[in-house]
């Protein structure tokens, strides 16, 4: 079975589209437009431009009708001015950046349409094994396309909330998430590239004692985690034309591989609808995807005894936590630090 279709139409990502088109597509899919993402800077940029133009409007009033005016009032001008100047093109940007996300918001319903995806621009809880989609709380998965055969597969954005108050930040990570056929043991693939001076940009930590080196120079591009004695059952995965097609294909990427599910993971939102983004996710699917399904398409755990049952032994089934030192001890040196200013000046 294989984990892609024949071929992709990639014609609705690529085609010309004239400003008409995507006016009269915007007019005709205010509730798809309705449910997806904007940015906040975007949504709140009338009322901020009515605002300058108010407070600009009241200091030219005021300083018009001074006796002096002229000489430095007229040079006070010049800062409600370049004020409202300052708005005016912040103001043509989000009206150009809305347009832009529009446009992609378009290609993206077209290209799902095309290849037989069905585009959400907003689903709750999606109900996935991987490590991401268990943090927090108003988790939410948006501007998505998924599918359902000849394989599950659903390409998106997933946002989550945490902290409260001042401490409260919200999160999207973009992710591609492709079901397998078997089960197989919890394993995750730290992506060096896009870790932040040496330290993992992942949202939840992992024992160090579950690290596997592998053969060849695949240490310099992930740090393969996987559960106590199952060793051998990972390099039965993760053989070396799989290892080089990951380092290819999806060197800036962590990836998870848990139950019967792979999943590729980008700590920033994904541009959906841009021809770039998708022609590359793309690719991950046809290659990563499909050699995944392929090398796990015969895997079964050895511990279970049979191996007509689909299933992990539980000491396989999930990698255990470790405890974050790094940011523990970061931590205590701020605390240090702000003790230090606050009572021994």
């Amino acid at each position: 079975m294989t984990a892609t279709t024949p071929a992709w139409d990639i014609t609705p990502l690529t085609e010309p589209l004239t400003r008409e088109q995507v006016r009269t597509w915007r007019r005709a899919n205010r509730d798809i437009r309705s449910g997806a993402a904007s940015p906040l800077w975007v949504i709140t940029a009338v009322p901020v431009l009515v605002l300058a133009l108010v407070y600009v409007g009241a200091m030219v009033s005021t300083l018009a009708r001074r006796a002096d005016f002229g000489g430095p009032s007229a040079l006070a001008l010049l800062a409600p001015l370049a004020i409202v100047a300052l708005v005016v093109v912040a103001f043509a940007g989000a009206l150009l950046a809305g347009r832009g996300a529009t446009e992609r918001l378009m290609r993206l319903v077209r290209f799902a349409q095309a290849n037989g995806f069905t585009f959400s621009p907003r689903d709750a809880d999606p109900s996935y094994p991987g490590m991401v989609f268990g943090i927090g709380r108003r988790r939410t998965a948006i501007d998505h396309i998924r599918r359902s055969s000849p394989r599950f597969l659903d390409i998106g954005n997933f946002r989550y909330t945490t902290g409260s108050g001042k401490n409260k930040k919200t999160r999207t990570w973009g992710f591609m998430a492709l079901h397998l056929d078997r089960r197989v043991p919890h394993m995750l693939l730290d992506a060096r590239a896009n870790n932040l001076l040496g330290m993992s940009n992942l949202p939840a930590t992992f024992s160090k004692d579950q690290v596997l080196s592998l053969e060849g120079d695949f240490d310099e591009h992930f740090t393969l985690y996987c559960p106590r004695e199952y060793e051998r059952d990972a390099l039965y995965v993760f053989t070396p034309d799989l290892m080089a097609v990951l380092i290819d294909e999806a060197g800036a990427f962590d990836v998870e591989v848990i139950d019967d599910w792979m999943f590729v993971y980008q700590a920033t939102p994904l541009r959906m609808g841009e021809a770039a983004t998708m022609e590359r996710l793309l690719r991950i699917v046809d290659t990563v995807g499909a050699k995944t399904v392929a090398q796990t398409d015969y895997y079964a755990d050895e511990r279970v005894g049979d191996r007509n049952v689909n299933l992990v032994a539980p000491q396989g089934a999930r990698l255990r936590r470790g405890v974050p030192w790094v940011a523990i001890a970061a931590g205590g040196v701020f605390v240090a630090i702000w003790f230090a200013l606050t009572f021994l000046r």
